[in-house]
């Protein structure tokens, strides 16, 4: 009986569903997320009568014919690349991206990653590195005896010092861009890879090329939507509820049969 494992499938994309809308309300508070939501395409049918084909009763051509879905499978799981509401935080080295773009940093194996997570801190040596001690691209090193630093919207990263008037650039924090963002691979610590499906890097200066802005003392909260997490919640947990009811009706139909003398 075939509506057994098409209703199966069913259930298994439902909890495919429910475990990404689960992760999704899991980072409400993650900085700089973004939502997830999971694709589904129909699986392939089976073709009993093809559409076109010719009626040997009757010669004519079948307008429809009979196609036999098998169910559903998991196409994608793909990334809402909204952006988040921006909230001030007056960090000093807190930065939101207003815009399109992605920090680059390094890491320990020396691959590069890319982030929307601004919360940059200052390393041991003065090295503006992310939460995870992970350095800057390009390197920018604060000076012990900085009074403060301010960061423009150009990115352009200037300290005080006590004993001058004006202050003293150290660099400039660059902004990288992709032709596709959602075929970038995510790795955990709000980190992404450049993959295949995303295209290469395009670094340049943040407001340039459809690049967004630095916004210092801000941070970019996480784009769920609390309010559709839950309605989409429900209706996969129906979606989930149905299936097993048909599977329960074809269990049911099953032990018909069987008690047929």
């Amino acid at each position: 009986m075939r509506a057994l494992y098409i209703a199966a499938t069913g259930m298994q994309a439902q909890q495919m569903r429910v475990e990404v809308i689960s992760n999704n309300l899991a980072n409400m508070s993650t900085t700089a997320y973004n939502a997830r939501r999971a694709e589904f395409a129909d699986l392939h049918y089976q073709q009993l009568a093809r559409a076109g084909t010719i009626n040997s009763l009757t010669g004519a051509v079948l307008p429809a014919g009979v196609q036999l879905g098998l169910g559903v499978r998991a196409s994608a799981v793909s990334m809402n690349v909204a952006q988040g509401a921006l909230i001030a935080t007056g960090g000093e080295l807190d930065i939101a991206i207003d815009g399109a773009g992605y920090l680059e940093i390094t890491l320990p194996s020396g691959v590069s990653a890319y982030t929307r997570d601004g919360t940059l801190k200052r390393g041991p040596d003065g090295q503006v590195v992310t939460s995870q001690g992970f350095a800057l691209v390009p390197e920018i090193t604060i000076p012990e005896d900085a009074r403060a630093i301010t960061i423009n919207a150009d990115g352009e990263v200037y300290a005080k010092f006590a004993d001058q008037v004006d202050p003293q650039l150290l660099g400039r924090i660059t902004l990288v861009s992709f032709t596709n963002q959602k075929g970038l691979e995510a790795i955990g610590d709000n980190l992404y890879l450049e993959t295949t499906a995303s295209g290469q890097p395009l670094t340049g200066d943040p407001g340039t090329e459809g690049r967004g802005t630095l916004r210092q003392g801000y941070l970019e909260e996480s784009s769920v939507d609390a309010v559709r997490e839950i309605t989409e919640l429900i209706e996969a947990q129906r979606g989930y509820e149905l299936n097993a009811k048909v599977i329960t009706a074809g269990d049911q139909m099953l032990a018909a049969t069987t008690q047929i003398r």
